[in-house]
């Protein structure tokens, strides 16, 4: 391959990697786009993060063995290419790694690989910050030359730095959300939390200056219904900015149970830091669940048990309510709940939920640090 060929390809490539602002669309068109610029057939990519664990990103034209149940073979299991990346061993382009996932198909005779035995394995990084494995091949396919190598690990080096960059967007926009939301926040306090405070207030002066039953009975009704949207109101500012958070998810999940008008029995063992986002989501879920306590439960006591060991947190909420029935095997009954599951889940969490009629319920969250 000429020198010009080699510009041409990384240009093409990197024309792609600057149009794309989501990492899995961006990876499986860009292995897509080196496949067919170079003339190899088969490549996949494995993400990889900071526990050594691997997730299939992208793949292009794998061997039906390796493709069949959703790609199971290349989700699951060790292989030498993501081992020797743990270790530290993987630095840079590598050329004839024997395939372990191949060699398993050929061993187990589970079906033909199509000639491909080997592949190339780059990883992929910016800097000092690694992001995973861009692995490529071709049937009877052996050996890859320098040149090959050399341009493996330029376009490795293209796409690690499109995912840092998609990393850094990414982060810009959550801190862009964040701020939406307290500007918001503060609009509602100063707009129309006060408007509903001032009909509260104007309700109950109305109600004072009359004698007629009838009409005190009216304002009494237009007090009431503030007071009720009044303390909506403050439930969903606490929502959108989380006041108090600053001194922790304790005390500002303490404040959230005494603004409903709950007592919060709450205990931390362990370690009192938390990573921004697990933070966020306990507060999102403890939300919720505390939410879901004052409306349903018919019981004004919780319990909150946190713990933080060194590699994960766990947040279980308990109340000896009214309970309800609940069979695992079925799906969650309410929106709220399936917003906890989500969000826990969304950080490679688990969420166990345990009601039985006059029980109480609980409602463990376990998310990995």
């Amino acid at each position: 391959m000429s020198r010009n060929e080699e510009i041409g390809i990384l240009k093409e490539i990197a024309e792609l990697l600057n149009e794309g602002a989501d990492s899995r669309t961006v990876l499986a068109g860009v292995l897509r786009k080196l496949l067919h610029l170079t003339g190899l057939q088969t490549g996949w990519i494995f993400l990889i993060d900071e526990t050594g664990a691997h997730q299939l990103a992208a793949n292009e034209a794998l061997p039906a063995p390796l493709a069949q149940h959703d790609n199971q073979r290349m989700c699951t299991g060790d292989c030498w290419c993501v081992n020797r990346y743990n270790s530290g061993k993987l630095n840079k382009a590598v050329n004839i790694i024997e395939c372990q996932r191949i060699e398993n198909v050929i061993l187990e005779k589970a079906g033909d690989t199509g000639g491909l035995t080997h592949h190339a394995t780059v990883p992929l990084r910016a800097g000092n910050e690694r992001f995973g494995l861009l692995n490529v091949g071709s049937p009877n396919k052996t050996h890859f030359q320098k040149d090959e190598l050399a341009l493996l690990e330029a376009v490795a080096f293209q796409i690690g730095t499109a995912l840092k960059r998609i990393k850094l967007t990414q982060r810009e926009q959550e801190t862009a959300l964040i701020s939406e939301r307290n500007r918001l926040a503060r609009d509602l306090h100063d707009s129309v939390n006060q408007l509903l405070f001032s009909l509260s207030l104007t309700a109950r002066a109305g109600r004072e200056m009359t004698e007629n039953e009838e009409v005190k009975q009216t304002f009494s009704y237009i007090q009431n219904l503030a007071q009720d949207a009044l303390g909506e109101m403050r439930a969903l500012i606490w929502q959108l900015k989380p006041q108090g958070l600053e001194n922790g998810i304790i005390s500002a999940l303490s404040s959230y149970a005494e603004m409903l008008g709950l007592t919060l029995d709450a205990k931390l063992t362990g370690i009192s830091s938390f990573p921004e986002k697990v933070e966020e989501a306990l507060w999102r879920i403890g939300q919720e669940a505390l939410g879901n306590c004052k409306k349903h439960s018919q019981t004004t006591h919780v319990s909150l048990f946190l713990n933080r060991s060194s590699d994960s947190v766990t947040m279980t909420i308990q109340d000896q309510g009214c309970g309800f029935y609940y069979d695992d095997k079925l799906e969650l009954p309410s929106f709220g709940l399936k917003n906890m599951k989500a969000r826990t889940q969304s950080l490679n969490g688990t969420f166990l939920l345990s009601s039985e009629p006059g029980s109480g319920t609980e409602i463990q969250i376990q998310i990995p640090i």
